[in-house]
């Protein structure tokens, strides 16, 4: 197990590695002057040419590069070249806006879609079996965006039961923030739990066709218990593998929800910050971003390892 997680752990490194490289460069090549679009069309090139100093555009990108990536090691993202602020003030005040976010939507969706995909599989081919998997692929086709926009409509401007948008703040107490994150979990919630279901159901079927299920039928056990007892615990290794991916993309992806409720979250900052080009900002955020998602694979894998040691004979 320490020489599969130590593999693993270099595998993470590297994909860091590239995965900065690629963002920085990438975002460095975008058209646009950060110091020419903060000072306007009509500025004078010397002024430019100063606030390029003043923000360290003037020095090599390779030397730019080093510079960063020594910085987030240390916990340094850098200034804001807009806000002159310290990027991980920035990012640790949004990230308490997107982490609970990410955290109730993933809730929502495992408390939809583990009962949903188990009553499928246990009614397959009846009536049920065809509503749920109806539903499903209806939440898959369907953009979270519009969820969120017909969550407005129904629940904040009709019924009233919700804002339209904003966030309360933690300040004035778990409930109140909590309500005001409700309709975009219940947005990114959706879709995720439409698929986490179709995994539960296909699982489940699996583990229903296996020797053991059919050991257990003939020692007695009833359809319901057997399902209860052995399939639904072992059908559980691939659904945990995708609610682990689901966490990351969910943190990572919630740009749209973010601005269809005018969230302060790291989507909405990523935004802002490319609309005005503040760079640094951009790429620490997604790098941040990036790092959540390799690191959530990593301990899912490591996860996955430990419940199955044919993985760790296989390196």
């Amino acid at each position: 197990m320490l020489r599969y997680s130590l593999k693993r752990l270099l595998s993470l490194i590297l994909s860091l590695a590239v995965a900065s490289l690629v963002i920085f460069f990438v975002i460095e090549v975008a058209p646009g002057d950060p110091a020419s679009f903060m000072l306007g069309i009509n500025a004078q090139p010397d002024t430019v040419a100063a606030l390029r100093a003043e923000l360290g555009l003037d020095v090599p990108k390779a030397e730019r590069y080093l510079a960063w990536v020594g910085g987030m090691v240390t916990g340094d993202f850098g200034t804001s070249y807009t806000y002159r602020t310290p990027v991980a003030r920035m990012i640790a005040d949004r990230l308490w806006v997107s982490l609970p976010l990410a955290l109730y939507a993933l809730m929502l969706s495992t408390l939809i879609a583990c009962p949903a995909g188990i009553y499928a599989a246990a009614r397959r081919g009846r009536p049920g079996d065809a509503v749920v998997m109806g539903a499903t692929q209806l939440g898959v086709a369907v953009p979270n965006f519009w969820f969120a926009m017909m969550l407005v409509l129904v629940f904040a401007i009709n019924l009233r039961w919700f804002g339209a948008g904003g966030f309360a703040g933690w300040d004035k107490g778990l409930l109140t923030g909590l309500h005001s994150l409700t309709l975009p979990a219940i947005a990114l919630a959706l879709p995720q739990a439409a698929i986490l279901a179709r995994v539960m159901r296909s699982a489940l079927l699996d583990i229903l066709g296996e020797d053991f299920m059919r050991t257990a039928r003939a020692k007695g056990l009833s359809r319901r218990q057997a399902l209860w007892r052995h399939a639904v615990r072992n059908a559980l290794i691939p659904v945990l593998t995708i609610i682990g991916l689901q966490f990351s993309f969910l943190l990572a992806g919630a740009i749209i929800i973010e601005q269809v409720f005018y969230l302060p979250g790291l989507g909405r900052l990523v935004f802002q910050a490319i609309s005005a080009r503040d760079l640094i900002v951009v790429e620490s955020v997604v790098m941040l971003l990036v790092f959540a998602v390799i690191t959530v694979n990593f301990m899912v894998d490591l996860a996955y390892a430990l419940v199955d040691p044919r993985l760790r004979a296989r390196t």
